[in-house]
């Protein structure tokens, strides 16, 4: 089992209402992570109780000597909301990277994101690695929220990707509805084996890109949002029904099986949390 390590914050920003981006200066160890991993992260001192907190991973980059982590969250909760109060310096411990990331083809001519909420974090780091390592592949994002206020990540993808089409659920900003509304009016395009789908969300997105990618012929990748308290799948918190694929079928941990699975083989009559 890895140990927690420390990190340092070097930087924190809020960037949009209620959506954070930390900057952590951690071990040059994190420069192995893959697109879809994920860290967890303990403060060592907080007036609340305070948990490992599981946070995708929505950059790693060096800078001189230096490696640098970032997390794109929101504040939910109690732990959520006194990360949010980290300032540069202060010390925290970190576990990771952890779970299975995404499968990166080595050709491809299109690759499609389909991003709910801050799902767009560890979609924004694939596009990162796929614009750095598919010669020639389009890249093409569909980014869902609530409404304006909370499109998070914008700037960043509109930089990576040849094509972003958003939506939202009020109708304030692009499309008025759901994403995977939004994504079904083009999907004829991507029904190929020269296209691959990944897409992380609410699992309600999730199971409806299920129903509409079901006998396709086209390859889907899906990350699980799941409650995690360990991270290494020793608490079996995050447990998940799956019906086949690399893994088996059964139930799986989403932390250590996943959190990345093939949307085919997620079981989504018993995965509606």
């Amino acid at each position: 089992m890895k140990p927690y390590i420390s990190a340092t914050v070097f930087s924190q920003r809020e960037t949009v209402g209620g959506h954070f981006l930390v900057v952590l200066k951690v071990s040059d160890s994190f420069r192995e992570s893959l697109p879809g991993q994920f860290v967890m992260v303990r403060m060592k001192s907080c007036d609340q109780p305070f948990l490992s907190r599981p946070f995708s991973i929505y950059s790693v980059y060096s800078h001189g000597k230096n490696t640098f982590l970032e997390i794109l969250y929101k504040v939910v909760g109690k732990g959520t909301e006194a990360f949010s109060r980290l300032r540069e310096g202060d010390i925290l411990n970190i576990l990771g990277p952890l779970g299975k990331g995404f499968d990166i083809p080595s050709e491809c001519d299109k690759i499609v994101l389909i991003a709910g909420g801050v799902g767009i974090a560890p979609l924004s780091f694939l596009a990162e690695r796929c614009e750095r390592d598919i010669n020639g592949a389009e890249i093409v994002c569909y980014i869902g929220a609530g409404s304006l206020e909370a499109l998070v990540s914008l700037d960043r993808i509109e930089g990576i990707c040849s094509v972003v089409k958003i939506s939202t659920d009020d109708g304030s900003w692009g499309h008025a509805g759901s994403v995977t509304e939004l994504f079904r009016r083009d999907m004829e395009l991507y029904m190929d084996n020269d296209s691959r789908i990944y897409s992380c969300g609410p699992n309600p997105m999730l199971r409806s890109l299920n129903k509409l990618l079901k006998g396709r012929p086209v390859a889907c990748q899906v990350s699980l949002e799941e409650r995690m308290a360990c991270g290494i799948g020793a608490c079996l918190g995050c447990v998940v029904k799956i019906k086949s694929g690399d893994v088996g079928g059964g139930l799986v941990r989403v932390c250590k099986e996943g959190p990345v699975f093939d949307i085919s083989s997620v079981d989504y009559s018993e995965h509606n949390g």
